[in-house]
């Protein structure tokens, strides 16, 4: 795999196993919440920065795809885990499924969808993205 550079990278997608619901309990669609999720110690923490947009995959069988979108709200620090990231993310209004982006030509190349079980964090492409955007609109 090639190393990405930073014009590589239009977004982070950050994954959960867990349900939004249970993620952060209460959390309302069109409500933003901040909170940390755990990384995979690699080359790509060096590229992440605040400001940074950033979007919230649920994995599993159960309503895969983009839940949140958002912003990263800090820089990559570490606890006892290992390295993590704040994010400041608002729950949409109904998710992106992951079968939507599938059928999407401008997505359905994305690393989170040909690696599902790839680690935190993910990313898409300036190409992907857009697609990503146009079905939140």
């Amino acid at each position: 795999m090639t190393r990405l550079s930073p014009a590589d990278v239009a977004c982070w997608v950050v994954k959960t196993a867990r349900p939004p619901s249970v993620l952060a309990p209460g959390w309302r669609r069109g409500e933003e919440r901040t909170f940390s999720r755990c990384l995979r110690r690699s080359y790509r923490l060096e590229l992440m920065s605040p400001g940074q947009p950033v979007l919230l995959w649920l994995s599993g069988r159960d309503r895969p795809g983009v839940h949140a979108a958002g912003v990263l709200a800090g820089d990559v620090g570490e606890d006892e885990r290992g390295p993590l990231v704040h994010v400041r993310l608002t729950l949409l209004a109904a998710p992106v499924p992951r079968a939507d982006l599938l059928a999407d030509p401008g997505a359905r190349d994305a690393e989170v969808l040909r690696m599902p079980a790839g680690s935190n964090p993910s990313y898409l492409t300036p190409t992907q993205y857009a697609a990503l955007l146009a079905h939140l609109s």
